[in-house]
């Protein structure tokens, strides 16, 4: 069933004389199975927005209700909340704190008291899921690099076995190389289990690539909410939010401005490279035919 947002609005201490509010009205319906990117500017609301899913933030208005349940029902159980809908923070050394990597990845399913089998098994396969090597299960996490880290914070999650899987900002401080390995695994993931993911990112090149619905925040305030090309064609908009297209989709739009046929719509690298081929093959067959009519 998944998440279920109705007019939900956050409000930081709503009793000081000029109280800030972080969400106003949110609407949002999350069901099972989809990767959804959300962006913002640096104060939109995004991460605010997210801690309240696994109950971290309590609501000023409104209400969250996960598969059909309102999760802030008294008798609701919080901590099962938080063992379904995982959040994954933007830093990782906030999330680690065992002897090593294993035992890190351990600790949740130990805290829901399943057997030492049944925990190690979860450990070694959410381990396995995000591309770690054993020869790393018995080092200290803070040894890790910054994308190792990210990985054993990730599996820590998996291995409480989510329905829903929320990560803020994984791939930050990352090299390109070290980026796409992370988001490479987790849409193998998605695709495999079919979980809910829901990524924060920065990055309009990630989100273009890798999901299937974008939802843009701004000022606390939903903008935004569609399928990744229709909500890049709005150009303009996002940049007044001080965000953005893709570069593909500028390059494009620049060719087209300088007279190339091609098509402006593209929003990842190897469709843009597809419609530039294109464009180059029109305009090749034109210039053929024009070359014909002089001869």
């Amino acid at each position: 069933m998944g998440l279920t947002i109705e007019h939900v609005s956050y409000v930081y201490d709503p009793d000081a004389p000029l109280p800030q509010r972080a969400l106003e009205d949110i609407c949002l319906t999350i069901p099972e199975g989809q990767f959804i990117g959300i962006i913002g500017h640096t104060g939109s609301g995004k991460s605010t927005l997210m801690q309240h899913l696994n109950g971290l933030v309590r609501a000023t208005e409104g209400h969250i209700y996960f598969n059909g349940q309102d999760i802030d029902a008294k008798g609701f159980d919080r901590k099962e909340l938080r063992s379904k809908v995982g959040l994954v923070f933007q830093y990782p050394e906030h999330q680690l704190f065992e002897v090593d990597v294993f035992s890190d990845v351990c600790f949740g399913p130990r805290n829901l008291g399943l057997p030492k089998e049944e925990v190690e098994r979860r450990a070694r396969e959410a381990l396995a899921r995000v591309g770690l090597s054993e020869e790393l299960y018995t080092q200290s996490p803070f040894e890790l690099s910054g994308g190792q880290k990210r990985r054993v914070a990730i599996a820590g999650v998996l291995a409480m076995q989510p329905e829903i899987l929320i990560l803020d900002e994984p791939t930050a401080g990352l090299d390109p190389k070290g980026r796409r390995e992370i988001l490479d695994q987790i849409k193998e993931l998605q695709t495999q289990t079919n979980m809910t993911i829901l990524l924060v990112s920065h990055s309009m090149e990630d989100v273009a690539e890798y999901v299937d619905r974008i939802i843009v925040m701004n000022h606390g305030k939903v903008i935004y909410d569609d399928v990744p090309r229709k909500v890049f064609r709005r150009c303009r908009e996002l940049e007044e939010m001080g965000l953005g297209a893709p570069q593909v989709t500028y390059i494009l739009r620049t060719l087209h401005q300088e007279g190339l046929p091609v098509d402006v719509d593209a929003i990842t690298v190897e469709e843009a490279a597809d419609r530039i081929l294109q464009a180059l093959g029109k305009e090749g067959s034109h210039c053929g035919q024009r070359k014909g009519q002089r001869l």
